[in-house]
C-alpha cells in the first residue's frame, strides 16, 4: 500500500472513530474551514452513516466571510489577520453556534476550525505551514458552556500535503478530547 493510501486510511479511521463516539454521546459536528477548503468535511462524509452526526462545513476562505458568515470579530481580523489562534477559536465556537439550527441541537454541536497558510510561499508575515486549528466542545453538565481551544502547527511539505496534514491533526485532537 502506498504512503498516500496509508495516510488516507488513517484519516478515514480517525474520522470514523470521532463519528462513532459523537453518535454514542449524542453530539453533532460542524466545521469552519479556511485553508482546508472542504477537506475536513470530506474526511467525515467519506464515512458511511456520517449524516447521523456531521451537520456541515462553512468554507470561509475569505477574511470577510469569516466575519460576515461566522461572526468572527472583524477588529481582530483587521488587527491580526486570519492566521491567529483567537481567530481559530472564534471560528470553532461560532460554527458550533451557526449549526445549532434546531432547539434540540443546543449544547450538542462540536465546532472545528482551520485557518493558516498552506503555501507554497508566505502570506505577508505569516510563513507557509503556519496553521491554527480550533475546537469547541460542549461541556458535560454545564449548559451553554463550551471548552474552546486553539493549537498552533508548523508544517512542511507541498500545499496539498499541508492541507491534508491539518485535517489529520484536527481529527487526532478531536479524538483525544472525546476519548
Amino acid at each position: 500500500m502506498s504512503s498516500e493510501a496509508q495516510d488516507q486510511e488513517r484519516r478515514d479511521d480517525l474520522a470514523a472513530h470521532a463519528l462513532r463516539i459523537c453518535e454514542e454521546r449524542s453530539l453533532l459536528i460542524a466545521a469552519a474551514e479556511s485553508l482546508t477548503g472542504g477537506l475536513l468535511a470530506d474526511a467525515f462524509v467519506r464515512i458511511p452513516g456520517a449524516s447521523k452526526v456531521f451537520l456541515g462545513s462553512a468554507v470561509t476562505y475569505d477574511i470577510h466571510a469569516k466575519a460576515g458568515i461566522l461572526g468572527v470579530d472583524s477588529d481582530l481580523l483587521e488587527r491580526e489577520g486570519a492566521v491567529h489562534p483567537q481567530v481559530a477559536m472564534q471560528m470553532a465556537r461560532d460554527t458550533a453556534k451557526l449549526y445549532t439550527t434546531l432547539p434540540e441541537y443546543r449544547d450538542r454541536v462540536v465546532g472545528l476550525a482551520t485557518t493558516g497558510v498552506a503555501g507554497p510561499g508566505p502570506d505577508g508575515d505569516k510563513p507557509a505551514g503556519l496553521v491554527y486549528i480550533g475546537l469547541s466542545l460542549p461541556c458535560d453538565g454545564r449548559p451553554g458552556e463550551n471548552m474552546v481551544e486553539a493549537r498552533e502547527l508548523h508544517l512542511s511539505g507541498t500545499r496539498g500535503q499541508v492541507r491534508l496534514r491539518v485535517v489529520e491533526v484536527v481529527l487526532e485532537r478531536l479524538n483525544e478530547l472525546l476519548d
